[in-house]
């Protein structure tokens, strides 16, 4: 019988569980991505660039799920190695905008060979139709109400 006090079994966290794979996942991922020099977010952040076009450094974070400090960390790289420019948007000058440059393009293409095999690679271990099936899962629990409304601090 559980009490107050008593911490339920590790592999009962869903948390824990889902980030575990991710990390395990994205070392995976890190590993096929490293000849280009990416590793997966900047893979990610270049490929969601060249399909979506120039985009605001909120929408981004907003789009990947990701703290926008988090990803300020995560462009800073690619900016520094002429892969994105960073300007003001024409519609609002004080919002910055994100561009896939000449450079940027060559090595996402450069990476999508690593890419390619990391996703095949994972497809077999995993098999396929459970791979999509995960995918399914994910995008579902990422779009989820999950997420406490925010609280106050007044404590």
């Amino acid at each position: 019988m559980k009490t107050a006090n008593s911490l339920p079994p590790a592999e009962e966290c869903n948390c824990f569980a889902v980030r575990a794979a991710a990390r395990h996942v994205s070392q995976s991922y890190d590993r096929f991505l490293a000849p280009a020099g990416l590793r997966t977010t900047q893979y990610s952040i270049l490929a969601r660039l060249k399909r979506k076009g120039p985009v605001t450094i909120n929408a981004l974070a907003e789009e990947m799920v990701m703290d926008r400090t988090t990803l300020g960390r995560n462009i800073l790289p690619l900016q520094r190695d002429g892969l994105i420019a960073i300007k003001s948007a024409a519609s609002d000058r004080r919002a910055k905008e994100l561009r896939l440059t000449k450079a940027g393009e060559n090595r996402l293409r450069e990476a999508l060979e690593g890419w390619s095999q990391a996703q095949a690679r994972f497809e077999v271990a995993f098999g396929e139709k459970r791979a999509a099936e995960l995918r399914e899962l994910l995008r579902t629990a990422a779009a989820s109400e999950f997420t406490p409304p925010t609280q106050s601090t007044n404590r």
